[in-house]
C-alpha cells in the first residue's frame, strides 16, 4: 500500500472532480473510468511507479466513482445573499 500515492490521489480528486458537475450526456461509470485513466496518466508523469499505481487502482476506483456521483452543488448566489443579510441584521444568522 502506498500512502504517498493515496494522498496524491485524494488531492487530485478534490482538485479535478467538482461536486455536481456531471453532464447528463455521460454516465457516472463512464466518466469515472475516463477520469481514472487521466489520473493514472498524470500519476505516471508525477513519477509514481507502475507497481504503486497498479496496487492502488482497486482502492481508488470507489473514491473516483463517489466523487463523480456526488450531486452536491454549492449555490454561490444563495451563500452571498445569506452573508449580506447577516451583515445587515448584524445577528450573524
Amino acid at each position: 500500500m502506498s500512502k504517498r500515492f493515496l494522498r496524491w490521489a485524494e488531492t487530485w480528486i478534490e482538485e479535478n472532480i467538482p461536486p455536481g458537475a456531471n453532464p447528463d450526456i455521460e454516465s457516472h461509470e463512464a466518466r469515472a473510468k475516463r477520469l481514472m485513466e487521466k489520473m493514472f496518466a498524470e500519476a505516471a508523469a508525477a513519477n509514481f511507479s507502475d507497481v504503486e499505481t497498479k496496487e492502488e487502482r482497486e482502492r481508488i476506483a470507489p473514491l473516483v466513482l463517489a466523487a463523480v456521483s456526488d450531486t452536491t452543488d454549492f449555490d454561490y448566489d444563495s451563500y452571498t445573499l445569506k452573508y449580506l443579510l447577516a451583515q445587515e441584521n448584524e445577528d450573524g444568522d
